[in-house]
């Protein structure tokens, strides 16, 4: 019959420091203990996770790391007054992050490949990479980063696709090295190149930084060319659409009579000559107008007047002022020499009054003829507006035709004057074409590293060591999560809900099956003063107390799975009853195993099973224990069992009729999960406990077991954990005493020579088994 198992998870989470009515404070203690339990575990995650990082750390290939700074120039320097075809950089952040971008992208790392010919290179050429053989290439063939097999790869394909595919190859491992990044929030951009060899970085690094210069560079001259060619396409249409225009206007000309000269008609011209010469006319009559009001206004105001420009002019006025500025010298040189009252002085300053008279004379008829030119001007002026009325009156005559063809002339200008715009921006489109200039310029150029940047060895260490800490301890923590074995007396009571009556410790030598190189029964004898025997002392005397108001006599002893160690301990607590006093009797109740029959070391021919179904006497089937007079009612060796054996009328009467011969009656029975006669006769026992053995039974399993005794209405008088290892009780949350407590006080070897009943019994008369009616019952208390 298949075992199976269920999985138990955890309904709560205790909290570390909670004020909750069930909070449970941190238990240091068992957090050493889990830790401990769990230490083969946590030492596998953090061995494993630190071997291999370690193993990694000091198989890889050194790598070397160059950082070129790129700075983007905001100001964009005018050498000419013109607008540029393309612009320079903004001064924004979005922008900044967008050259970044830019460096970082494909086509800008094609270009550098091509360049620094990176297909020769077996770093970025994988096929030119010679085959790894060792654990690190099956390991990445495992995981699918090897690299490919080349015949499958490129299979089928032309020469110039499989050359194709090697170079794209090559661009994304040139871009898996390339990090570029900006520098805080300032204008620097680092570009860093890692590279197996130092001097390949330094190089990389450079020419990614002067092929993104050459790129803004080709960007802005392709943006020039394009303008250019957009430029003269359009003069060229513009210049067709002006002569068009200039056509129709002529041949409207021709229909109408609007013949023009210079673009005029004649009348146009003649309004326009007569216009330019009233103007004309009318800024030299504004002149002499001024001139002559001017002059009338000083010689008004008795002025000399010899600032005018006629005055200054006029040959006489000027010899007069010569003469006179002689006078006034000579009239200076005589007043210092000769005083102010020297007839010479006297003369000097006569002669130089008349020579001032003749002056104003002379200013006076300037005047008069700047008066007599004023007026001859207004009259020209006068005559002029004549003419231009009557012109004006003719081109009236012709307004209607003008109307349209001044309409036509204007759409000929602004045509004209949208060519002239296009010519001027195609003339300074290719003066800039020679200014161009990158918007970025290399700040730093990149230096070729010394050491490596990678592996960094003592970090990856102490990364690796700290994993394999967390990886053990998520192992550790996972396990006491999913672990549903019964580990303590807590988990009895608190996560089943039973009673617990004890605790049996493990012996040394005890296997799975609970026998092994030591039998427990036959320690048990050979040291009554060990754990053991008194973890066995303490059940018979839980089974005795177990209910004061009636006594129990039939005991059934269960468990949920097999080699849980339940037939060890029966056989050792009928011995242990017996050499107590008590009338004690085992049944081996398991017919398909017949473990207790073969612990007791007896192979009988008349067993339980024969004596039930009268076959032989009861006084025939009942074997006598020499080791410690306990009567044992095997199974025989004959196989043979029929069906629903404890369901039967003669097992009840037969229960009925043992329960007259002795005071205790143990029955060993089957697994409850397995078997269905374990359920019926812990039914029709007066008490039934269940055996758990430490550290190996499912608290699920278990549930069930305890859910089958209630369905069949078993008295349950606990449930026992069996096979206790002390050495490792005290990493558990177990209030039991440890394997050190237990050597100090009870005997765990054995001291002397196991005690002979026989002997006993030759000495002393052996007291006769009772009958059917029974005798008088020895009080419990006295017995245990």
């Amino acid at each position: 019959m298949n075992k199976s198992y269920s999985l138990e998870l955890p309904t709560q989470i205790t909290s570390l420091g909670g004020d909750g009515g069930d909070a449970t404070p941190f238990d240091f203690k068992a957090l050493i203990g889990s830790i401990y339990r769990r230490l083969w575990l946590i030492l596998s995650g953090f061995l494993t996770t630190f071997l291999l990082v370690a193993y990694i750390t000091f198989t890889q290939t050194p790598l070397y790391k160059a950082v070129s700074v790129v700075q983007l120039g905001t100001q964009e320097r005018k050498v000419i007054e013109i607008d540029s075809v393309l612009s320079g950089l903004a001064a924004n952040t979005a922008e900044v992050d967008t050259e970044v971008l830019v460096i970082h992208s494909k086509s800008l790392l094609t270009r550098v490949a091509k360049k620094m010919n990176l297909m020769k290179d077996p770093e970025f050429n994988w096929t030119l990479q010679p085959e790894e053989k060792g654990l690190v290439p099956s390991v990445k063939s495992l995981v699918g980063i090897s690299p490919p097999n080349q015949d499958r790869f490129f299979a089928g394909m032309t020469p110039e696709a499989r050359e194709a595919a090697i170079f794209d190859s090559v661009v994304k491992s040139l871009k898996d090295k390339v990090k570029v990044k900006r520098v805080g929030t300032t204008y620097l951009i680092n570009i860093e190149v890692t590279s197996e060899s130092p001097q390949t970085a330094a190089l990389l690094a450079d020419a990614i930084a002067d092929q993104y210069r050459v790129q803004q560079l080709d960007v802005k001259i392709e943006a020039t060319r394009v303008a250019n060619l957009y430029l003269q396409e359009n003069v060229e249409q513009l210049r067709k659409d002006v002569e068009n225009k200039e056509s129709e206007i002529a041949r409207y000309k021709a229909e109408r009579g609007l013949d023009t000269a210079d673009g005029t008609t004649l009348t146009e011209q003649e309004i326009a000559y007569l216009y330019s010469q009233r103007t004309a006319l009318q800024i030299d009559m504004n002149r002499a107008k001024s001139r002559f009001e001017q002059a009338r206004s000083e010689v008004t105001a008795g002025g000399a007047s010899e600032t005018t420009v006629e005055a200054i002019a006029n040959d006489t006025v000027s010899r007069l002022k010569e003469r006179r500025a002689d006078i006034l010298r000579n009239l200076a040189d005589l007043r210092t020499n000769r005083g102010a009252n020297h007839p010479e002085v006297i003369a000097a300053t006569n002669e130089a009054s008349d020579i001032d008279r003749q002056i104003r004379n002379e200013l006076t008829a300037i005047t008069e003829s700047l008066r007599g030119d004023y007026l001859a001007k207004r009259e020209q002026v006068g005559s002029i507006d004549g003419q231009i009325n009557r012109a004006s009156g003719t081109l009236r005559n012709n307004s209607q035709d003008m109307v349209k063809l001044n309409e036509l002339t204007r759409d000929m200008e602004t045509s004209r004057t949208l060519l002239e715009q296009f010519l001027q921006r195609a003339k300074e489109t290719r003066a800039q074409d020679q200014l161009n200039t990158p918007d970025a310029n290399i700040l730093a150029t990149a230096s070729v590293p010394d050491e490596p940047s990678s592996p960094k060895v003592l970090i990856n260490l102490i990364v690796g060591a700290l994993l394999g800490l967390l990886l053990g301890g998520i192992l550790a923590a996972m396990s006491e999560m999913f672990d549903t074995k019964v580990s303590s007396v807590e988990d009895v009571e608190r996560k089943l809900g039973v009673d617990s009556i004890g605790s049996v410790p493990l012996i040394r030598g005890q296997n799975l099956l609970g026998l092994g190189t030591v039998n427990p029964a036959d320690f048990l004898v050979e040291n009554p003063l060990s754990a053991y025997a008194e973890s066995i002392r303490y059940l018979r005397a839980a089974i005795a107390f177990s209910d004061l108001d009636s006594e129990t006599k039939t005991v059934a002893i269960t468990s949920s799975l097999p080699d849980e160690g339940k037939t060890s301990l029966t056989l050792s607590l009928g011995r242990m009853s017996a050499m107590s006093g008590s009338r004690t009797l085992v049944i081996d109740g398991d017919f398909r195993r017949r473990q207790l029959t073969e612990a007791a070391g007896l192979k009988p021919e008349i067993g339980f099973i024969e004596h039930l179904f009268g076959a032989g006497q009861l006084a025939d089937a009942i074997t006598k224990d020499r080791k410690s007079m306990l009567d044992i009612l095997p199974l025989s060796q004959s196989g043979h069992t029929p069906h629903d054996v404890f369901g039967t009328r003669a097992f009840d009467d037969l229960l009925a009729r043992l329960r007259t011969m002795y005071d205790l009656i143990l029955i060993d029975t089957g697994p409850l999960l397995l078997m269905a006669e374990a359920r019926v006769i812990a039914g029709k026992s007066d008490k039934a406990i269940l055996v758990v053995r430490w550290r190996s039974s499912n608290r699920s399993a278990v549930r069930q077991s305890l859910n089958l005794l209630k369905s069949f209405r078993a008295d349950l008088l606990g449930v026992t954990l069996n096979m206790v290892d002390l050495n490792r009780r005290r990493h558990h949350k177990d209030p039991g005493a440890t394997y050190k407590a237990y050597r100090k006080y009870y005997q765990m070897e054995p001291k002397r020579q196991p005690f002979n009943w026989e002997s006993l019994l030759g000495a002393r008369p052996q007291r006769p088994r009772p009958g059917p009616t029974g005798q008088p019952r020895q009080d419990r208390r006295d017995r245990v």
